[in-house]
């Protein structure tokens, strides 16, 4: 399906209203994060290179095709494109993209700690596990093969010292993916200064699950490679 000029218009204030919303959260610094928007098969809207996010204005969003080459647009895209591209053409459910910055869970990702654990009741409804990507060059080829597989079974992916990717049927829920994982990241940080943590065992797991399906909610893929826990 393809966006009428109004939708489009819409997609592109939507890309301005939410980057500027995480750069006001403190989930961003000056012309870091990207967001793109499917406009079509073949028409994605995305965020320019080198913009500050607080002043980023509509008519400064492009758009590309899915091979990233210009098509709109007197800037150039941003230099995190293949990511962007890497998703949809791996996901062809997802609408939309954000990438942003949130100091908490980067920080947890230069100190090696993973998310990738069933912790919280409400995080296992909403994302799962939130594995962590190797270390990729910003800007090269190497994040989205670092990102491929894992986007695949995963709606929010931690990007090792680089920040966070997650994705939706639109940029608000993408959005709101991002403050879950920038909140369990948060939540994490202070209960490790406490103690150890201990993961959900797995029966809760299924239980959590369970009841998230009878209440009608989207229940997040199962997917426990990365946690030991079920595997004891």
């Amino acid at each position: 399906m393809t966006l009428s000029a109004p939708a489009e218009r819409r997609a592109r204030d939507d890309i301005v209203r939410v980057m500027r919303r995480v750069w006001e959260r403190g989930l961003l610094a000056a012309g870091d994060g990207n967001a793109s928007v499917r406009l079509g098969p073949r028409r994605i809207a995305i965020t320019p290179s080198g913009v500050l996010k607080a002043q980023l204005q509509p008519e400064q969003i492009v758009t590309i095709d899915e091979r990233g080459r210009l098509l709109e647009g007197k800037v150039q895209p941003t230099s995190e494109i293949a990511m962007h591209l890497a998703v949809y053409r791996v996901r062809p459910d997802v609408q939309a993209v954000l990438h942003a910055h949130p100091p908490t869970a980067i920080a947890l990702s230069l100190a090696g700690i993973s998310l990738a654990q069933c912790i919280l009741p409400e995080v296992v409804v909403a994302l799962g596990a939130i594995p962590t990507a190797t270390y990729a060059t910003p800007g090269t080829l190497d994040v989205p093969a670092s990102i491929e597989e894992l986007i695949r079974g995963h709606n929010a992916v931690l990007l090792e010292r680089h920040g966070t990717l997650t994705c939706g049927d639109d940029l608000e829920q993408a959005y709101g993916r991002l403050e879950v994982v920038e909140h369990t990241a948060r939540i994490t940080h202070l209960a490790r200064q406490l103690g150890p943590i201990a993961p959900l065992t797995p029966d809760e797991v299924q239980r959590v699950q369970r009841a998230a399906e009878s209440a009608g909610l989207i229940r997040a893929p199962a997917d426990c490679s990365k946690c030991g826990v079920c595997r004891r």
